[in-house]
C-alpha cells in the first residue's frame, strides 16, 4: 500500500509564505504526475499546481507568479511553496500522485490527508 503524508500548513498573515510538502512511502515502483489541489468550504476541490514526471508544471490562473511546485524524486516528495498569500488561499491542501506499485502494477492516484492553510488578512 502507498501512504502519502503532507506537512507544512498552518495559520500566516496576508502576504506571508508557507511551504507544503507530501511524501509519498510503500509499495513504489515509479510515480509519473504530482500535484496540489486545494478545497475552500463551500467550494469544490480544485487543482492549484501539477508537475510530470519531466518537470513540466502547469499552474491555476489566479496562483500563478505566488506558488511554485517542485519535486524531489529520490525522496518521493512533492512541494509547493507559496508566497504573497492571500485570504482567498485559505483551504484545505490535498497532495495527489499517480504510483505504480511495481514494475507490472497497474498505476493508481493516491491522496495526501490534507493540510489546512488559513491567511489571515
Amino acid at each position: 500500500q502507498v501512504q502519502l503524508v503532507e506537512s507544512g500548513g498552518g495559520l500566516v498573515q496576508a502576504g506571508g509564505s508557507l511551504r507544503l510538502s507530501c511524501a509519498a512511502s510503500g509499495s513504489i515502483f515509479s510515480i509519473n504526475a504530482m500535484g496540489w489541489y486545494r478545497q475552500a468550504p463551500g467550494k469544490q476541490r480544485e487543482l492549484v499546481a501539477v508537475i510530470s514526471s519531466g518537470g513540466s508544471t502547469n499552474y491555476l490562473d489566479s496562483v500563478k507568479g505566488r506558488f511554485t511546485i517542485s519535486r524531489d524524486n529520490a525522496k518521493n516528495t512533492v512541494y509547493l511553496q507559496m508566497n504573497s498569500l492571500k485570504p482567498e488561499d485559505t483551504a484545505v491542501y490535498y497532495c495527489k500522485m499517480g504510483v505504480r506499485p511495481s514494475k507490472l502494477g497497474y498505476w493508481s492516484d493516491y491522496w495526501g490527508q490534507g493540510t489546512q492553510v488559513t491567511v489571515s488578512s
